[in-house]
């Protein structure tokens, strides 16, 4: 009798995917002077390649806590180790650059830059690691290889369709295999066949290059297809669907300590559960392409 293979076994030369903790996470806002709380105590194991998706209804902070997790956004409170380095404590400098190399998006909408081929657009990541146009050239020609996309590489996003431009963006994300793949609603603006092959590519991705993916949907059939899926409720609590807790009485006396910074309530208006700020939001770099230079 043959002994069947093990499911996707990771290559021995990829990058593994990041192991995860969040710990007592909280997000606030200030609103006509008064704190209004987005997230509170929430808490997240991610093993290196964890493949999850997160759903619950509109408004409950499922966005927050994505772009809080690709710190685009800072916690009010709480702890968060990527691979045993703490992200609330790094300075925005270093945490751009580590965003930049560690952490891959896909948003509902593609936020390509349209006076870029698709080439171009893709490449944008490691030009900015300061790898050589050589080298960028490469790694972006095999991975829109990757997502079917090798006959448009000179096309600009205008004269690309939907499914196309946001498969763009997705090799965009992987080009440098982060550690963390995270997508908010990545197939929202899609139709639903479109949308089908698009999430099939993002999962056949995640298991051949071995990133930890996160997914946020309102979409059934996304979700059923993660290995784990988290339902966010209220509060920003997040109940695995798959083995929900016991509901018991919380004690404050076995609640573990855990270090943080506490940051100032930021006075602004909470955000909406919409899509987050095109990747790289924080790095501010002028990249020439056709010339290399950065």
């Amino acid at each position: 009798m043959t002994t069947p293979p093990a499911a996707n076994p990771p290559l021995a030369n990829q990058p593994r995917g990041a192991r995860i903790e969040v710990k007592k996470l909280g997000k606030a806002y200030v609103h006509n002077g008064q704190a209004l709380p987005v997230l509170w105590d929430v808490d997240l194991s991610l093993a290196p390649g964890d493949m999850v998706a997160c759903v619950g209804a509109s408004g409950v902070g499922k966005s927050t806590f994505l772009q809080i997790l690709g710190t685009l956004d800072l916690p009010t409170s709480g702890s968060i180790r990527f691979d045993n380095e703490e992200l609330t404590t790094m300075s925005a400098s270093r945490l751009a650059e580590f965003r930049n190399r560690r952490i891959g998006f896909v948003f509902q909408f593609h936020h390509l830059l349209p006076e870029f081929s698709a080439l171009e657009n893709v490449m944008m990541p490691a030009l900015i690691q300061r790898m050589t146009v050589a080298q960028a050239q490469v790694k972006a020609r095999d991975i829109l290889g990757r997502v079917g996309l090798s006959h448009r590489l000179t096309h600009r996003p205008s004269e690309l369709s939907g499914g196309e431009q946001q498969r763009v963006a997705l090799a965009r994300a992987m080009v440098l295999e982060p550690a963390l793949l995270l997508a908010d609603e990545p197939t929202g603006n899609l139709d639903r066949h479109t949308g089908a092959a698009i999430h099939q590519l993002f999962l056949d991705l995640n298991r051949e290059r071995g990133s930890t993916l996160v997914v946020v949907t309102h979409n059934p059939e996304l979700a059923r297809l993660m290995p784990r899926r988290m339902r966010m409720i209220d509060g920003g609590r997040l109940v695995d669907e798959d083995h929900p807790p016991v509901a018991s009485a919380k004690d404050p006396a076995n609640d573990e300590v855990v270090p943080s910074v506490e940051r100032p309530v930021p006075e602004i208006d909470a955000p909406s559960e919409t899509t987050a700020e095109p990747v790289n939001a924080n790095v501010n770099v002028n990249v020439n392409v056709k010339e290399g230079h950065l």
